[in-house]
């Protein structure tokens, strides 16, 4: 009988070209398929809770997979961990129904996106940050935060090219907290197009004013793409599952 597996994992994304199998290219989804393939010896096809970008890391990541094998669910986490690479780590695996969807079961998602801000390079956050010295105005960031929080058109905020049509997002959070040097930006939302986030830390880092760029629902009204190494995806919550949704 078929089952649906829900795993939860965690992945520096350095080393790949973003989640989704992409020909000729390591990536997350196209690793965790093998393992799985050895475990369980048959093909598993995974669905994951959304894209990531290349370089773009996951603090909770989680997707599905289905298989008629009785591999034991709660035993599952250890076995893959054995067979996956240092920079990916499997935390949980647990049934859930089949008509479970891993991104159309999401209430929301959020990204935090790190900036280590002093003038020398910190060897330890340097890969899951991007380093931008100051004199850019964080207390600036700070304040305007929140500014993108509500139901918005966000087209400006969407990488050039894309071919989503409906660009109405809603950001239930949006706060820059700062300490020791590490300033970091939460952004929660029930959805978010290509590019998104990373566009929203360019148009904080760079000054720009929130409300208009939103305003202009274009792309040239906000700031640049910030780069993909200092964004994670740090939580996604499913109603379904219970726990805490703060």
């Amino acid at each position: 009988m078929e089952r649906q597996l829900l795993i939860k994992l965690s992945f520096l994304g350095g080393a790949y070209a973003g989640f989704q199998v992409q020909k000729g290219a390591p990536t997350v989804q196209g690793t965790l398929q093998q393992a799985l393939r050895l475990l369980l010896g048959d093909e598993v096809p995974v669905t994951g809770c959304g894209r990531t970008d290349a370089g773009v890391h996951a603090l909770e990541y989680f997707c599905t997979t289905r298989t008629a094998s009785d591999f034991a669910a709660d035993k599952l986490a250890r076995a893959l961990n054995a067979n996956l690479p240092g920079d990916i780590s499997v935390s949980e695996v647990i049934e859930v129904p089949l008509d479970f969807h891993p991104r159309y079961s999401a209430a929301w998602k959020e990204y935090h996106y790190r900036i280590w801000t002093p003038r020398y390079r910190n060897v330890f956050e340097a890969a899951t940050s991007w380093h931008h010295p100051a004199p850019f105005d964080v207390a600036g960031v700070i304040q305007n935060a929140p500014l993108f929080e509500g139901a918005h058109d966000f087209a400006s905020f969407m990488a050039a090219g894309s071919s989503i049509e409906d660009t109405r997002r809603t950001i239930y959070l949006c706060e820059a907290v700062y300490s020791q040097g590490m300033l970091t930006v939460r952004v929660r939302g029930d959805g978010f197009l290509y590019h998104m986030v990373r566009i929203m830390v360019g148009t904080l880092v760079e000054g720009i004013d929130v409300t208009s760029a939103i305003a202009a629902c274009d792309r040239s009204a906000a700031g640049s793409t910030a780069p993909a190494c200092g964004l994670a995806l740090a939580k996604v919550y499913y109603p379904a599952l219970g726990g805490d949704p703060s």
